[in-house]
């Protein structure tokens, strides 16, 4: 058996399609069909049934799936931490992002780059959901996020600061110049929240859990960009964590009054995995500038 045929194996099941599944692997049909059955005859049952309509996995396939990212995963760290101990800090270091943490960590990427000039960041941006599912499948080192809800065994979640589910408004609102706001005083205003799924979204849902408060959502957003200049234009008022204004002009954040709406900051890693020395050196230096998150548990920024 070898590793090559354990990516193909693994990319057939992920399309159940041999001719997408080939494209994706830069190989022809049949060689992929070749490999397959070499595989299937090593293990020597099937691992796919294959008619003229479908490709399916079959028991012997979906117990191998697991088992076959492992392995590949597994050389995969061996050829990072080879790499690592023979030459200085090189390759790629891929951290995932929620939107709420984009200015957060700009700083941060300025300093690692200048740094660490042969180092190729990649940034993702997305939902916690996506991220964690990423982080899961090696496909992210590390990944900023609010601490989510249900914790997952197989996360290791380090808290990096704390914040607040806050009103975000703007400057000239009349929230603005108030130090906390009730559930009953958001009831007044239009709102225009986070699109569901999103983690101040979840934050906001789980604050008023168990309230019988009806309020005026007016929009649902996914952009927290959109967002800002919604409320930067308009009355409304959107519900974001503190966190998330930072070095955002024209806007005031206004934390809940209640303690459901307190958040963490966290940096999520797969537990017991290879850590890269750039995944070490990025986190070390999130933890750095304490200013900042000192500036974040502030009320109003």
């Amino acid at each position: 058996m070898e590793l090559r045929q354990l990516k193909y194996f693994l990319k057939l099941a992920e399309s159940l399609n041999f001719s997408s599944a080939a494209k994706e692997l830069f190989i022809t049909q049949s060689t992929l069909s070749q490999q397959i059955l070499n595989l299937e005859r090593e293990f020597d049952q099937p691992l796919f049934v294959r008619n003229s309509h479908e490709v399916q996995l079959t028991e012997a396939g979906r117990l191998l799936m697991p088992h076959a990212q492992e392995s590949i995963n597994a050389a995969e760290n061996c050829i990072t931490l080879v790499q690592e101990l023979k030459h200085m800090l090189v390759g790629e270091l891929n951290v995932g992002v929620t939107f709420s943490f984009s200015n957060i960590m700009a700083e941060t990427m300025a300093e690692f780059l200048k740094k660490y000039p042969n180092v190729k960041l990649n940034v993702c941006y997305d939902s916690m959901a996506v991220l964690m599912e990423k982080l899961q499948h090696h496909d992210l080192d590390l990944v900023l996020a609010f601490k989510p809800l249900k914790t997952d065994n197989r996360i290791d979640s380090e808290v990096l600061f704390h914040t607040h589910a806050s009103a975000i408004v703007n400057e000239f609102h009349p929230l603005a110049r108030q130090s906390k706001v009730t559930l009953e005083e958001l009831q007044k205003y239009g709102l225009a929240l986070p699109a569901i799924g999103l983690q101040a979204r979840n934050a906001f849902e789980k604050v008023i859990e168990g309230n019988d408060i009806t309020f005026k959502i007016k929009s649902e957003i996914n952009n927290v960009n959109l967002l800002f200049k919604l409320v930067k234009q308009t009355n409304y008022v959107t519900v974001l964590a503190a966190s998330t204004v930072i070095g955002e002009s024209g806007v005031c954040a206004i934390p809940i009054d209640l303690p459901e709406a307190d958040m963490e900051g966290c940096i999520h890693t797969m537990k017991n995995g290879y850590t890269k020395n750039a995944a070490r050196e990025f986190i070390n230096m999130l933890h750095t500038p304490a200013t900042l998150w000192k500036e974040i548990a502030l009320p109003n920024g």
